[in-house]
């Protein structure tokens, strides 16, 4: 399940949609996004920790990192590269 942050309202009331989607739709979703920024997962990431990111692509990180969020990790091991990379750097 992803959520879709952009507010709806009703009645004067903010909602969140809610939007369901399949573990490999978020893949293709993901691949999609790093597709459009013309990047890979490690040169997006790379370019993220120096903060040299434009609007959109910083839009498409933040999107990225909560899809490695729903998939815990089954994304071709780069979530776990990145976890055992934080434990290193500590």
């Amino acid at each position: 399940m992803l959520l879709d942050w952009r507010p709806a309202t009703n009645w004067g009331f903010v909602m969140t949609t809610v939007i369901h989607k399949t573990p490999e739709q978020l893949r293709e979703q993901r691949a999609r996004l790093l597709a459009e920024v013309g990047m890979s997962y490690e040169q997006l990431r790379d370019r993220a920790e120096v903060y040299s990111l434009s609007m959109d692509e910083l839009d498409v990180w933040h999107t990225i990192e909560g899809i490695d969020y729903l998939l815990a990790g089954d994304c071709r091991g780069d979530v776990e590269a990145r976890r055992a990379g934080d434990h290193v750097r500590r």
